[in-house]
């Protein structure tokens, strides 16, 4: 079967990118042909996948969404495929792959009066309804419970066209039997002490993913453990605002942006604390990441997989609404609570019983089923 992925924007450290790449690995595993189509690709280019980046160029990006739409109606048109299977919201989609959070939700709490005025609003509203609303006929991948709400609220979605995948962290993210090993190579590497505490904040995005608020927490630390201690921010955005505010609370020696990196996993080995106080998440697989390398998180309660922190006993959740002195408090208490050893064991335990690696199965399998539902009529 040919099957058409749609993706706006690849860049090689993202989340749903990565997950992306792994569905359609897995549909070209099961004998079908993925052809992928995206507005930009940042980076290599793998061979074993056929991307093809469409030529849209506007000023705004919602403009840019929305000729982007066009011209895959009129590509497809002219070279029909069997399913077309979107990551972003925008019409025309048999599956929709359900990483974004609720965006009406999040203009009518987040936004002012005026917000639902702008193109931008009109934009993203209809391309969600497209995908969400009671007429639409695509089906739906989420990858947490916490969204589904929402879309009903606002759409009346049908919960029988939205099917919950688990997750699908990768195997190399466990603790394997050498760790310690690598813990000690890493930390001499970045130049840490043994007594030394390393935090770290993974992930692209730095407003959505909490930056700021992490900032403040470590700039609240009693002098004496904030000297022993280094944050560490592994991902890529835009990095200006965030490096102006280290330098106002001369933090500059504390707190480093690294960037994006392929050196994740000895990261989490190394790390002391993953720190995630995300202002919207909708699922955050780098707190499973982190949980299986026995990296202890501290993260808000709206990431939608914040759940398997308490039920694994691996770390604290600040609760809604988010109050920055909670944070400051948790930052503290987690830093000064040596409880390394219960961490490794906890998170060993966790990423031996829990079912949180088989998501590119799982969508295929939901890929699959739509295929033959198309055969049939």
């Amino acid at each position: 079967m040919k099957l058409a992925f749609c993706l706006y924007k690849y860049f090689p450290y993202g989340g749903l990118q990565r997950d992306f790449i792994r569905i359609a690995r897995e549909c070209q595993g099961r004998g079908h042909q993925v052809k992928v189509f995206v507005l930009k690709w940042q980076g290599e280019v793998p061979d074993d996948i056929d991307v093809t980046i469409a030529p849209v160029n506007a000023l705004f990006n919602h403009k840019r969404y929305q000729i982007f739409s066009q011209w895959m109606a009129k590509t497809l048109s002219a070279n029909p495929v069997d399913c077309v299977i979107g990551f972003n919201k925008m019409p025309g989609l048999d599956i929709y792959y359900a990483a974004d959070s609720c965006y009406e939700e999040k203009a009518r709490t987040q936004r002012g009066p005026h917000y639902k005025l702008l193109p931008r609003y009109k934009h993203f509203s209809r391309f969600e309804r497209a995908v969400f609303g009671r007429d639409s006929k695509t089906e739906i991948m989420i990858i947490s419970e916490a969204q589904k709400p929402f879309f009903e609220k606002h759409y009346e979605t049908q919960p029988e066209r939205m099917h919950l995948l688990p997750p699908g962290i990768s195997r190399d993210r466990i603790a394997p039997d050498n760790a310690a090993d690598i813990r000690q190579a890493k930390r001499r590497e970045i130049k840490l002490g043994d007594d030394d505490k390393l935090i770290l904040l993974v992930g692209s995005g730095f407003i959505k993913k909490g930056l700021r608020r992490a900032i403040l927490a470590v700039h609240s630390l009693p002098p004496k453990l904030k000297q022993k201690t280094r944050f560490l921010v592994v991902g890529e955005d835009r990095a200006e605002p965030f490096l102006r505010l280290i330098h106002r609370l001369n933090l500059e020696d504390t707190i480093k942006i690294v960037g994006g990196s392929d050196d994740v996993p000895r990261f989490l080995l190394a790390g002391d604390l993953l720190i995630h106080p995300a202002a919207d998440e909708n699922a955050g697989m780098v707190l499973l990441e982190a949980m299986v390398a026995g990296l202890p998180v501290l993260a808000t309660d709206n990431c939608g997989y914040g759940h398997y922190v308490t039920e694994a006993q691996m770390g604290c959740l600040i609760e809604s609404p988010f109050r920055q002195e909670n944070l400051n408090k948790k930052l503290r208490q987690m830093l000064e609570h040596n409880s390394r050893e219960t961490w490794i064991e906890n998170g060993r335990r966790f990423a031996e019983a829990a079912d949180i690696y088989s998501l590119p199965q799982k969508a295929a399998d939901v890929i699959d089923q739509v295929l033959n539902r198309h055969c049939k009529t």
